[in-house]
């Protein structure tokens, strides 16, 4: 294999919507975000390296913020470094305004409601995250606040599930959604590393949809949706 087959990424990336000053990708479950070998991984960064080399002088080639390997949907890229700087301080709740959805499946049955919790890393390499109730926290922890609502329910089979409509309130922190429902009560299908049952599908999150500047994208509906 040559240098240059070896740097070309083999995942194929779709752009949901563009402007001037940003656009939105389609990310598929089961690839990085952000490379961990520069330039020669299957991640979003060095597809866009090879597909968007106009962006390559920006930090994470514009990438405004990430997705869990896991975690499929609608992934916000800038094309510029303002641009970037603006759109990074409105998912962080410094102004501006963007609303992301996800759906999640959760094991259980659950109903509809919302949380406000601690998020912090449990030791340094570690890939949890530590979840506390706020009144718990010592202050270095990050709050992290979501609300969700009941799509549908599948009972009766062996395992109980629930689809849930998570939208995320303010600023999102690393596995906010998976680690507080999984602190709830309601680990999602197939996250194993919250405490849920191993699944051939992975970890059941998707981010739906993403509002930026009063324009709402939405995703395809992932494989296991149904």
């Amino acid at each position: 294999m040559t240098n240059d087959a070896a740097r070309t990424p083999s995942v194929d990336l779709q752009v949901l919507h563009e402007n001037e000053h940003w656009f939105v990708l389609e990310k598929p479950a089961r690839i990085h975000t952000v490379s961990q070998a520069r330039g020669s991984d299957d991640s979003v960064e060095a597809w866009l390296r090879v597909h968007r080399a106009e962006l390559g002088a920006l930090e994470e080639c514009g990438l405004v913020h990430r997705l869990d390997f896991e975690t499929s949907g609608c992934l916000l890229v800038a094309k510029d470094a303002a641009t970037r700087t603006r759109l990074r301080d409105a998912l962080s709740g410094r102004g501006g305004d963007v609303r992301k959805i996800y759906l999640a499946l959760a094991e259980g049955s659950c109903n509809a409601g919302s949380f406000e919790l601690a998020f912090s890393r449990r030791h340094k390499g570690s890939a949890k995250v530590t979840v506390t109730e706020p009144l718990d926290a010592d202050g270095k922890e990050q709050l992290g606040r979501c609300r969700w609502s009941v799509e549908n329910r599948a009972e009766g089979s062996s395992v109980d599930t629930t689809l849930l409509r998570v939208e995320l309130l303010g600023a999102g922190r690393r596995h906010q959604i998976r680690a507080g429902l999984a602190h709830r009560g309601m680990p999602l299908v197939g996250d194993t590393l919250y405490g849920a049952a191993a699944h051939a599908a992975g970890v059941h999150l998707h981010a739906a949809s993403i509002e930026i500047d009063r324009i709402c994208i939405d995703a395809p509906l992932p494989r296991w949706f149904g």
